[in-house]
């Protein structure tokens, strides 16, 4: 609890700044709110790839620390910082098709444009995300939790500080609404970086770990972060690019449905975000048993970390289900001449809350388990379960909407493919394959 309590703080500030994030921009228009999360999943699909890499390095770290090999920590973290450089360019490159996706799957012209021009500046920020998770992973891989709360917690204040006076034009210089909301992330993260960097250069790091005697391309480090991290990568993309492209299907259903599911995924938020800071926790904690010897403490705090999870999601759960308003409320002071068919929406999504209730027990299984065997090494099942499962989005929920599935078929189809992702990693957790195996050198593991 104490490792995994500054990680779900920390990543609990994400969620509520993409609340208050989403919240001005519906205050703004229904168009700017429509196009936020299939633009920002688009790009976030992207991002999940280099993502999954560089946030492979805590595995790593957590190994190594176990394993008492800490100078082996610094190389490890630089070469993650690294790859975040290395694909900075390419988030600008995927800009040129991301337009002609738009606009094949949005029935609203102006809803298309306005999800170009958030891809468009989101790129500036696409390297920073990945470098910062390379950083990160230096204090998170060794339960410096605290840091990574502190660094998260100002870089979202930053965020929702600008948000405010971007978003509404305060600021002359940045262009306003949906643009406005893009700059003010893509500055928070290059806050982030700034201050790890800032920290991992301290005397004290960067003698005792080994960053001085780092190469700035390693690449026998680079390739082992790359045999292990692209398969974390790969998972990772391939479950939000499913998702994504469902989520882009659904914008065929109009605005309304669009503006109402992006609602009820930010407020969604609220408890699957801080679910990742458990599963972290779970990783770190089972990265670091696994490299010293210890498979049967890292079971133990596994199950330890999915008691915690269930019991966090079970009170949302029941919060989303019985009084949506205290999330729904915030969206209401909406002028109504501003927002068409407010009160449409805010019901639609209050129905859609439900569905979110029904998520929360199922995420808590899914994160902390897959979280679990990726702690250990067991990369490769997880991207090849992930690739088959990942069907189930694509093309049950593509027939299901084409075949004139509404809003609340489509949700139903995205409840089966948590379940069957959920019920997939704990029967591989309970077969025990992970209790073997490791990311670093065999012979650093401790007997």
């Amino acid at each position: 609890m104490l490792v995994a309590l500054p990680l779900v703080i920390s990543t609990a500030s994400w969620s509520l700044t993409n609340f208050v994030d989403r919240m001005f921009l519906f205050w703004h228009s229904t168009e700017a709110m429509a196009a936020s999360l299939p633009a920002g999943m688009l790009h976030f699909s992207l991002l999940c790839f280099p993502i999954g890499v560089a946030s492979y390095v805590n595995t790593f770290v957590s190994q190594y620390n176990g394993a008492g090999e800490t100078r082996r920590i610094g190389p490890i973290v630089v070469q993650g910082a690294i790859w975040g450089c290395v694909v900075a360019p390419f988030f600008f490159l995927a800009a040129i098709p991301a337009y002609y996706i738009f606009a094949a799957t949005t029935v609203e012209p102006e809803v298309a444009r306005l999800e170009g021009v958030y891809f468009w500046v989101l790129a500036y920020g696409g390297g920073a995300a990945v470098v910062a998770n390379g950083m990160s992973a230096f204090f998170s891989g060794r339960q410096k939790n605290g840091v990574v709360m502190a660094v998260d917690s100002s870089s979202c204040l930053v965020n929702m500080v600008l948000d405010y006076f971007f978003i509404f034009g305060y600021v002359s210089f940045v262009p306003d609404g949906i643009a406005g909301a893009a700059w003010a992330t893509v500055i928070s993260q290059w806050y982030k970086v700034a201050l790890y960097g800032g920290l991992i250069v301290l005397p004290a790091n960067w003698r005792n770990f080994g960053f001085g005697e780092a190469r700035l391309w390693d690449w026998d480090v680079m390739r082992r972060l790359m045999r292990f991290g692209s398969a974390s990568g790969v998972q990772l993309a391939l479950e939000v690019s499913a998702l994504t492209f469902f989520l882009l299907l659904m914008g065929r259903l109009g605005s309304e449905a669009m503006t109402a599911t992006n609602l009820a995924f930010s407020i969604n938020g609220f408890a699957f975000v801080p679910l990742i800071g458990i599963g972290i926790a779970v990783t770190t904690l089972v990265g670091r048993e696994i490299g010293a010897g210890q498979p049967e403490i890292a079971s133990n705090a596994t199950w330890s970390g999915f008691a915690i999870a269930l019991i966090y999601s079970g009170v949302m759960a029941t919060i989303y289900w019985t009084l949506p308003d205290i999330f729904l409320a915030f969206h209401k002071v909406a002028d109504a001449g501003i927002v068409a068919h407010a009160e449409d929406v805010l019901s639609t999504t209050t129905i859609l809350l439900r569905f979110v209730a029904l998520f929360c027990l199922l995420d808590a299984a899914n994160v902390v388990f897959v979280s679990a065997l990726k702690g250990a090494g067991d990369v490769k099942f997880v991207m090849i379960a992930t690739c088959v499962i990942s069907l189930v989005p694509v093309c049950v929920g593509a027939a299901v909407l084409f075949a004139g599935g509404g809003l609340y078929a489509c949700w139903v189809v995205m409840t089966l493919w948590v379940f069957a992702m959920a019920a997939t990693n704990l029967v591989r957790f309970l077969l025990g394959n992970w209790r073997g195996m490791k990311v670093i050198e065999p012979e650093l593991v401790s007997a």
